[in-house]
């Protein structure tokens, strides 16, 4: 007798190592260089985190400033910077998207 179980039943969806939150399949996610790719970091170590959070890190933070200081999720997490960032989306569900207010700028 089988149990009629899904392939996707029973299984875990990964965590977001910046905001803690589920990684849903159907939710937007990015592979975050820890080291970003212009400044050596090709190759180097990836985290899977939300789209939201990966568009976070990006516009808090320069390339330069991730590859010195902020080359890690400890160090990411830590930052004053991203802080107020992580409480708040903590509060969200997993399947949060930030829409972005207003539609395409005219160029006039």
């Amino acid at each position: 007798m089988t149990s009629g179980a899904t392939p996707s039943e029973g299984r875990q969806d990964p965590t977001c190592p910046l905001c803690l939150r589920p990684i849903p399949p159907d939710v937007p996610q990015s592979l975050h260089h820890l080291v970003p790719r212009l400044k050596g970091g090709k190759g180097g170590p990836v985290v899977l985190v939300h789209h939201i959070c990966h568009k976070e890190i990006h516009a808090r933070f320069s390339e330069t400033e991730l590859a010195r200081s902020f080359h890690s999720v400890e160090a990411l997490r830590a930052s004053d910077r991203l802080r107020p960032f992580l409480d708040w989306v903590a509060k969200r569900p997993p399947s949060f998207l930030s829409r972005v207010p207003g539609g395409p700028r005219r160029r006039g």
